[in-house]
């Protein structure tokens, strides 16, 4: 099973849930995989402290002109929607970080001048944490092929086990790359206008992708009730809500996590599985 977490926005406690549920689920004898899909930016090793097995670097192609072959007939650069290519004058410019490794430079150039090669992009961790077998994606500063470095952490999706990814903030590419495939996505929220904002766009991409969903409600006592009436009008529903407790955010800040110190949370984090097993078979 692949359970994705989600959420339209940074700090709604994401990485604070996925983690804790993979903890959860390990602890009560369940084979768990957790993939930090958050190239970005990824945290959930602050929590689940792996011992690192194997790190991988990660490249994607990108064009090379032989210059001796090139006519500058501009093809390339006309073609590019990304400007990766650029052709001044009688000679093409090739700016690399911008390529998004379609290959079309190369399928159109009348030359055959344009060849592929590889580019470091960032690299991929892979260990154990306490029975999680755990794994995670970092982009190199400057890159912004982050769906690319995704799916290379994600072909590490074990089939025999419960995957819990979690997906980068908002709704754009990387976040569609991160979900895609899964079984479920528990979106995050907070009770704030910000985030009712974010949670109804991030509602709309997971409708449209036709995924099983639904709603955890993080420091769910601030704000208003906006977020719960949103969610019964549209008829999501909300599994889990957790209070703004004071010892969540002390632990939070020191790397530990709420199923550790509190061990109440730890059978609510079971039952949140059981509930997303129901909702995803029922579905």
């Amino acid at each position: 099973m692949i359970i994705s977490v989600a959420s339209g926005k940074g700090g709604t406690g994401k990485t604070t849930i996925s983690t804790n549920l993979a903890m959860s689920l390990a602890s009560d004898g369940q084979q768990v995989q957790y993939l930090d899909c958050d190239a970005e930016e990824p945290n959930g090793h602050i929590f689940l402290k792996p011992n690192i097995k194997i790190t991988e670097n990660v490249t994607v192609g990108v064009p090379e002109i032989d210059m001796n072959k090139c006519t500058g007939c501009g093809k390339c650069g006309r073609l590019c929607q990304y400007s990766a290519i650029i052709c001044l004058k009688t000679k093409p410019l090739v700016f690399e970080q911008l390529c998004h490794s379609c290959g079309g430079c190369m399928a159109i150039c009348p030359q055959g001048a344009i060849t592929e090669k590889q580019r470091k992009i960032g690299i991929a961790q892979f260990g154990k944490s306490n029975g999680i077998y755990f794994g995670h994606g970092k982009l190199d500063i400057g890159n912004i092929q982050t769906p690319a470095l995704i799916r290379y952490v994600k072909k590490r999706i074990k089939q025999d086990a419960i995957n819990i990814i979690d997906a980068p903030p908002g709704t754009s590419c990387p976040v569609i790359e991160a979900i895609k495939g899964s079984d479920f996505v528990l979106l995050v929220t907070e009770p704030t206008p910000f985030g009712l904002n974010d949670l109804a766009l991030a509602v709309e991409m997971v409708r449209q992708l036709k995924i099983p969903f639904a709603v955890a409600i993080n420091r769910s006592d601030i704000g208003d009730d906006a977020v719960v009436k949103y969610c019964q009008q549209e008829n999501i529903e909300v599994l889990m809500q957790i209070p703004n407790d004071r010892k969540i955010a002390e632990n939070y800040s020191r790397g530990i996590m709420i199923a550790e110190t509190m061990p109440d949370y730890k059978y609510k984090f079971l039952k949140l599985y059981e509930d997303i097993k129901k909702m995803e078979k029922n579905d």
